[in-house]
């Protein structure tokens, strides 16, 4: 099972980037055919990458790749120079439902072709007006395991500016988590541009925590610890959690039980149960607290 906290962005036109992506502590790593990748360096950045990919294990770290969008004229030969064993998930630019729905048989057709025994994800990006009106199909597609929030070309599509307090994007950041919760799949948040600016960073991750994100991006190596510590477990609520789950197993009462004066249910030892998985995905000490 994927777990996500961060998802960092590296050009694909950088070899000492590609060298150095699994040092960086992100959890998955979009490699990028696209916006970081003038059109001139294309073809070159696509023949690096895939080399890089083939020679190189990344057993850290999700592999992604963000391919160009399904209407340009690099779509077809980002996938034929991508799709391979060493490729976990493809993140599609400018998603809608019809393009990820065709790249959901595109993706079965190569690998049947190409013998890969594994399915491979799709992560499309919601960064279109008409995309924010179709998550709820969008989930339901085949290989979705994740939709990311593309702030920055859905604001201009929307033809409003971005700003510090996000309150142009609070409609589809609660939109993705609320779908995505429900399909029980990642819901992923837009990067913040100002890699100089930490608190800014750490304050806009605070929110996609608080409505329901679980994960963001990020588009320099600096921004991948504070999102990976926010986005964390506190140690708070795995100690809390802990407690819930030593409790469950010494009570008789296989229903409703109370610790310290709270009722216990099921939606809240599932919650235990979600904290306490994440806690041992990510590295991070389980236990409760000794009680004194």
């Amino acid at each position: 099972m994927i777990m996500r906290r961060s998802l960092l962005f590296i050009p694909a036109s950088k070899p000492a980037m590609l060298q150095n992506a699994e040092i960086f502590g992100a959890d998955s790593i979009i490699f990028d055919l696209e916006d970081s990748v003038s059109v001139d360096e294309k073809d070159s950045a696509r023949i690096l990458l895939s080399q890089f990919l083939i020679s190189f294990n990344l057993d850290k770290v999700e592999v992604c790749v963000r391919v160009n969008d399904l209407h340009s004229p690099f779509f077809v030969d980002d996938l034929n120079a991508m799709i391979n064993k060493k490729v976990d998930t493809i993140v599609l630019p400018k998603a809608n439902v019809r393009d990820v729905e065709f790249l959901d048989k595109f993706l079965l057709k190569m690998e049947l072709e190409r013998n890969i025994l594994k399915t491979i994800n799709i992560i499309p990006i919601i960064e279109t007006c008409e995309a924010v009106n179709q998550i709820n199909e969008i989930v339901k597609i085949n290989r979705v395991n994740g939709l990311l929030l593309g702030g920055e070309d859905l604001t201009n599509d929307l033809e409003v500016s971005r700003t510090i307090d996000g309150w142009e994007i609070f409609y589809p950041r609660t939109k993705i988590a609320y779908a995505c919760k429900a399909r029980g799949i990642d819901a992923i948040d837009t990067p913040y541009i100002n890699t100089l600016d930490e608190e800014g960073l750490i304050l806009d991750t605070k929110k996609a925590k608080s409505l329901g994100l679980n994960a963001k991006c990020a588009i320099h190596p600096n921004q991948v610890s504070v999102i990976n510590e926010i986005l964390s477990p506190s140690i708070e609520e795995i100690e809390y959690a802990s407690r819930v789950m030593i409790a469950v197993e010494k009570s008789n009462d296989k229903g409703v039980f109370s610790l310290d004066g709270k009722m216990i249910d099921k939606p809240i030892i599932n919650k235990a149960k979600k904290v306490l998985e994440k806690a041992k995905k990510f590295g991070l000490k389980v236990g409760a607290k000794d009680e004194k």
